[in-house]
């Protein structure tokens, strides 16, 4: 999951989020069943469909959550293509991206605190056997919070670079991310102790 809650209002935010998350883990065994080229099209199609109902403007901004997956397909057709089996390098790229993208759709049009009202449900087995799962809990929440700021930061990382220098973006921009994802991480460590810790 790449996205923040979407500011476009749809009929889907209004659906309880163990349902959408429900909904996507069918809609990931089912792209995962099928290895068909025709079918895994289809199935972009149908995504695409998805985030083109509420609007240009929600469609847009899943489309832009969206480049970051580029690179890996690039990857991924690269060998495929130099392995000679270009249409199974195109099938799982088509995989990943309908996976991605319809779960971007979830964290769209479901808000955080809906995402670990789920969490806390699912956990209430292990609760009951006395497991401590706010720590779990929390860490989700984090995870889902923390990586479309990482991205971002990473974006204005790498513009960062080519406004500095004309040599292409490299290996040398991961010590600075490294250090911008610690420091992120210290604060909300800080934050956490001050508001009593787990």
């Amino acid at each position: 999951m790449i996205s923040l809650t979407s500011p476009v209002k749809t009929r889907a935010h209004g659906w309880p989020a163990g349902a959408k998350l429900a909904g996507l883990c069918a809609a990931t065994l089912i792209l995962f069943s099928f290895t068909a080229l025709w079918f895994q099209l289809a199935m972009l199609a149908a995504t695409l469909i998805l985030y083109a109902l509420p609007g240009w403007q929600f469609f847009k901004t899943g489309m832009v959550r969206l480049r970051i997956l580029w690179p890996f397909m690039a990857l991924i057709l690269i060998w495929h293509v130099a392995t000679n089996d270009l249409e199974n390098g195109a099938v799982i790229a088509l995989r990943m991206v309908c996976a991605v993208a319809i779960a971007n759709l979830v964290t769209m049009t479901t808000k955080l605190s809906q995402m670990v009202d789920v969490v806390t449900w699912l956990t209430t087995p292990l609760r009951r056997i006395g497991l401590q799962t706010r720590s779990l809990e929390l860490g989700i929440a984090l995870v889902i919070r923390f990586i479309p700021v990482l991205v971002e930061k990473g974006q204005m990382l790498a513009q960062s670079w080519r406004a500095r220098s004309a040599k292409r973006l490299g290996w040398r921009t991961i010590i600075p991310f490294a250090v911008l994802a610690l420091d992120d991480a210290e604060h909300v460590a800080e934050a956490l102790r001050a508001r009593g810790g787990l």
